[in-house]
């Protein structure tokens, strides 16, 4: 979000609620990236603002509603307020339990895969409509073809690019891999550690594909408890995941701090993986 935006979304969040009831002083900016999430004091209220026309809260909120009832370890909306997508000032605000950190908050690599494993299981009794992981890779795909939207983006990055996200996303598509619904995002940012657990936030990733698309956002020890896991097909989707998030520090939209910095060395992560792989990505 526009830093200049911060302050209206702020606004618009602990004016929905105190009008909920809620008492509301003062909020503290945890995050602030696709989505602003914002901790609403004394209620103790997690707040998650986006812009009207860049949002797909309603489906996250049934997402999030399904998931817990199964038992899932995701995070709860909160339970003072109806469960419902609330809109202001041109921002859409969802309500959500806040949790406060566990201590210590190091993630075990057996606690993680333990956590997705769970997470994949109450997926799989789930029957949602949701994007296909294709849908993203094509979303990166349109990025790096768009000069006006990647401008600084050097035509031998723009082809490493374009060339790895097409030949994996057919290569991931020929192995025929059992699919389910997935996370999307699963990275150690949307992962809470909490005194109830390992949860899941930010649901709005969800999409359709193999696990092991999942497990590549997770840190490389996590499938190492994992029993089943396609490793060829693991590797191909870790390079592809880095690649996708590689293009996103190049849309000239993207806030992400020292995201430059990070696209650059990214990219010769990818060249690096790509040559240790034995990939070639040119056919």
């Amino acid at each position: 979000m526009q830093a200049s935006e911060v302050p209206r979304a702020v606004a618009a969040a602990m004016s929905i609620a105190s009008s909920l009831d809620l008492t509301v002083d003062d909020a503290i900016v945890l995050h602030d990236s696709n989505k602003l999430s914002l901790r609403l004091l004394p209620c103790d209220v997690l707040a998650r603002l986006a812009p009207v026309a860049h949002q797909v809260a309603q489906f996250e909120i049934e997402l999030a509603q399904q998931l817990a009832e199964s038992g899932s370890p995701v995070a709860a909306l909160d339970p003072r307020v109806e469960p419902r997508v609330y809109e202001r000032d041109g921002y859409v605000v969802t309500l959500w339990t806040y949790y406060e950190p566990a201590t210590p908050q190091e993630v075990l690599p057996a606690d993680y895969a333990n956590a997705l494993k769970r997470l994949h299981a109450g997926m799989r009794k789930l029957d949602v409509p949701t994007p296909h992981f294709t849908d993203r890779v094509e979303q990166a795909q349109q990025l790096v073809a768009s000069r006006d939207r990647t401008p600084a983006l050097a035509d031998p990055d723009r082809e490493l690019l374009g060339n790895t996200l097409r030949s994996l996303r057919r290569a991931i598509g020929e192995r025929r891999r059992a699919e389910q619904l997935l996370h999307g995002e699963p990275h150690p940012g949307n992962v809470l550690t909490t005194k109830n657990g390992l949860l899941f936030i930010d649901l709005e990733t969800c999409c359709r594909g193999p696990v092991e698309f999942d497990l590549a956002h997770a840190p490389e020890e996590v499938s190492e408890h994992c029993p089943g896991v396609n490793q060829d097909l693991l590797r191909e989707c870790r390079i592809l995941v880095l690649a996708m998030i590689t293009t996103w520090r190049w849309d000239r939209a993207d806030q992400l701090p020292n995201g430059r910095q990070l696209g650059t060395e990214w990219l010769s992560q990818i060249r690096a993986a790509l040559d240790r792989n034995g990939l070639d990505t040119h056919g």
